[in-house]
């Protein structure tokens, strides 16, 4: 989790948890994860997916990666935040992800698109909105938004894409702090968040 993650799901996703869904949150970073206590809406039934190495209960715990234990169509709301770069094979889980979305219901992911490896215990991608469009297309999901940004640039204009500051080595985040006020770009990340719909059935038997 990263600054830049957050500030993205503050303006782009938070907005769309209305109260009383049902949303389900793929891979949380703590219970309840960053993401849930930044909506803090306790109408939202908040449920969490993941592998059960995560030391912190989960509502549902994954054997495969590929196949959740949830039926179809059983959540207004599936997000993901920093998750499908360590998915190998994302296309095969973006199907999985669209089958527990009701029909009409959304689904939303944030993920990097400058942050250097990091195994967890893979990293594969790093997408930008054209390849999640394809994505989501693939998937069954119309698209209503997907961009690239850097918010926690604040402002400044000349900017090297690469990894939050608070995660910087603290000589690295003094020197593009020094650099920077000499007028060099300071290195920031940047991060791409989708937000799609799933088809509906009535529309598409019509």
């Amino acid at each position: 989790m990263h600054r830049n993650s957050q500030l993205l799901f503050e303006k782009y996703a938070r907005p769309h948890f209305r109260a009383g869904l049902r949303v389900l949150e793929i891979g949380p970073d703590a219970a309840p994860s960053t993401y849930q206590t930044c909506v803090n809406d306790p109408s939202i039934v908040w449920d969490t997916l993941d592998f059960p190495s995560r030391p912190f209960p989960l509502t549902h715990r994954l054997e495969s990666e590929y196949r959740f234990p949830i039926p179809d169509g059983a959540y207004d709301l599936v997000f993901s935040g920093q998750v499908i770069e360590h998915v190998r094979k994302i296309w095969v889980w973006m199907r999985e992800v669209a089958r527990v979305t009701r029909p009409g219901g959304l689904v939303i992911t944030i993920n990097p698109v400058s942050w250097p490896y990091h195994e967890a215990p893979v990293d594969c991608w790093r997408i930008f909105p054209e390849g999640m469009r394809a994505l989501y297309d693939d998937a069954g999901l119309e698209v209503i938004e997907s961009v690239w940004d850097s918010l926690e640039a604040d402002g400044n204009k000349w900017t090297i894409p690469g990894r939050s500051p608070e995660w910087q080595h603290t000589q690295v985040r003094w020197m593009n702090r020094v650099m920077g006020w000499f007028g060099y770009p300071r290195e920031y990340a940047y991060d791409a968040v989708t937000i799609g719909k799933r088809a509906d059935v009535r529309k598409d038997a019509g």
